[in-house]
Formats: structure tokens, C-alpha cells, sequence
């Protein structure tokens, strides 16, 4: 019995240390780039706070840096989303904390609650969210970036996504298939960048969304649907895809013809 109460009170303590620290990086974030304005101490932190990848020997290194991909991008999107809203000098503090604060509660959740979660649903959500957050935080950066380094961030985003997500199904062949994805991201990416279009946020005014981060989010999902209709099935069930493949060749068709300007006020 004096064992199972140690053993109780190690995991507790474990689980109690655990919270603390997730909570303290991320607002160790938001004070970072708060105080200092830079990127860099906050991407170094979030670097310094994946430690436990390379805590193993060498010849896994590689492969845990590929499992850790997803949480990766969605900590250093986190840091550009809040770099983004810091205000401006002489403008309205107040509304930029809000956003910040939120922002802040959501990566905590991401954290705590989604990024260690192993069941299929979830880890098709924290692809999504990577790929989301991703190429969000791409195009907020890549205003006067050439278009290489766009591409090569695209093609990342998009393998590691994949990646992600064909890790949790049996499949043989996750590489070529993450590689594909990472290509046709890729290929988005730059058409992107010469088409570039952001939309203003009807409450968080001081916030854009570009086109794009929407237009991969519904290929994305499409993609899921129909791998995972084929996986199931030995091929791709019209009904399985039907909706899917409506839902995103209706938003696509709407933002590229409706939707085709920069939000005004920019």
C-alpha cells in the first residue's frame, strides 16, 4: 500500500509539473514578444523547449524531429500570431492583449489537451490545426519574402501534416505519400504567392486571414476523406467524398470569384 501511495503521489506531482510548465512557455511567449518584439528569443525558447527530442541517441534524432513536426509548426505559428498582434507604437493597447490572452488559453488547450492525445480524431485535428496555423503564419510573414523560401515552408507544412496524419492508419507507403502531399502543397503555395489575398476579421479588425490557409484546409480535408474512404474500402467511395468534395469546390469557387480583393482598410 505505501508503494501504490508513492507511486500515486510521483504521478500526481509528475502531472502537476507538467501543467506548470506548459503554462509558464506559453506565457513566457506572450511576455517575450510583449517586452522584446522579437521573433527570434521567442522561436529560440520554443526550440529550447523541445529538449526531449534530441534527449536520445543520435540515430533518432531524425526520426523524432518527424514526429514532432506538427507541434512544432503550431508553437512557432504561435509566436508569429502574437508578434502579429503586438500593437503598433501610439495605437490602442487593449484590444491586442484580449487577442493576445486568447490566444494564449488556446495554445495551453493545444498543450494540455490535443497535442498528446493518440486516438485517429485527434490526430487528424492537430494536423488540421497545423496546417491551418502553418500556412497562416507563412503568409503573415511572407509579405516581402521571395517566393523559394515560401515554396520550401509550403512543402514542409505540407509533409509534415501528412505525415502526421498517415502515421495513425497502417500504411506502407508514408513517405512517398507525405511527399506527394508536401509537392502539391508546394505547388499552392506558389501560385499563392503571386495571388495573394487576405481578408479582414469582422470583430478582431486588426487581424487578416490569408485566402489561402482556407483554400489547403478544405484540400486537406478532402484529401483525408478520400485516403480514408480508399483505406477502408480498397478505393474511393463517391459516397464517402460526395460532401466533402461539394463543401470545398463551393468555398473555393465563392473566395476565388466573390471574395477576390484585399479587405478594406488595409
Amino acid at each position: 500500500m505505501e508503494f501504490l501511495k508513492t507511486v500515486n503521489r510521483r504521478s500526481f506531482l509528475s502531472e502537476v509539473v507538467y501543467v506548470v510548465l506548459n503554462v509558464a512557455l506559453a506565457v513566457a511567449l506572450m511576455i517575450i514578444v510583449r517586452t522584446t518584439g522579437s521573433l527570434w528569443l521567442a522561436f529560440a525558447l520554443v526550440l529550447l523547449s523541445k529538449w526531449r527530442v534530441l534527449a536520445v541517441r543520435p540515430r533518432f534524432w531524425f526520426a523524432n524531429v518527424q514526429a514532432d513536426l506538427v507541434s512544432l509548426i503550431v508553437s512557432l505559428g504561435f509566436v508569429v500570431f502574437l508578434y502579429d498582434t503586438n500593437p503598433l507604437p501610439n495605437t490602442n493597447d487593449t484590444q491586442s492583449i484580449i487577442i493576445q490572452i486568447i490566444a494564449v488559453l488556446l495554445y495551453i488547450g493545444w498543450l494540455l489537451f490535443l497535442k498528446s492525445r493518440s486516438k485517429r480524431e485527434y490526430v487528424v485535428a492537430q494536423a488540421a490545426i497545423a496546417l491551418f496555423v502553418g500556412v497562416t503564419a507563412i503568409y503573415v510573414m511572407a509579405y516581402d519574402w521571395s517566393a523559394s523560401p515560401v515554396v520550401l515552408l509550403m512543402w514542409l507544412v505540407g509533409y509534415a501534416t501528412a505525415r502526421h496524419v498517415l502515421s495513425s492508419y497502417d500504411e506502407p507507403h508514408i513517405i512517398l505519400m507525405s511527399l506527394a502531399w508536401g509537392l502539391a502543397s508546394a505547388e499552392i503555395g506558389w501560385i499563392a504567392y503571386h495571388w495573394t489575398i487576405a481578408y479582414r476579421l469582422p470583430i478582431l479588425t486588426s487581424l487578416f486571414l490569408p485566402r489561402v490557409s482556407i483554400i489547403m484546409l478544405c484540400f486537406g480535408f478532402l484529401a483525408y476523406k478520400s485516403y480514408d474512404s480508399y483505406f477502408h474500402h480498397q478505393k474511393i467511395r463517391i459516397n464517402d467524398i460526395m460532401m466533402p468534395l461539394i463543401f470545398t469546390i463551393s468555398l473555393v469557387a465563392v473566395l476565388v470569384t466573390a471574395f477576390n480583393s484585399v479587405s478594406p482598410g488595409v
